[in-house]
């Protein structure tokens, strides 16, 4: 099992879900963040006056998946989360040791 974990950019989200939910990913966690990256915040002007922001609204999605769909949840985030432009985000995948159900007692793939 692995953990995707996808940061992205909020308008995105709507357009993520349904993608996953179309390949067969049954849950997923979705957390408002804020960070940075190599684009380093950006200015703003509010009522004449300009100022930076260093920490810009994103969105992170956490999904944990079995071995042999990795690669299509990767591929599926990478092309709904895109816009070609500076900050579309990062996906990193971690291994996951175990899962339990906590309703039931499931546990590993079972309990996804």
């Amino acid at each position: 099992m692995k953990l995707i974990m996808a940061v992205i950019k909020p308008f995105k989200l709507d357009e993520v879900r349904e993608a996953l939910t179309a390949i067969g990913v049954q849950g997923l966690t979705v957390t408002e963040v804020k960070g940075f990256g190599r684009q380093k915040g950006q200015t703003e002007i509010y009522r004449g006056a300009e100022y930076a922001v260093s920490f810009l609204p994103k969105v992170k999605i956490e999904v944990v998946v079995a071995d042999g769909v990795v690669e299509q949840v990767v591929e599926t985030l990478k092309k709904t989360a895109a816009t070609g432009k500076i900050g579309d985000g990062k996906i990193f995948v971690a291994n996951v040791e175990q899962a339990v159900r906590i309703r039931t007692g499931e546990t590993g793939a079972d309990a996804l």
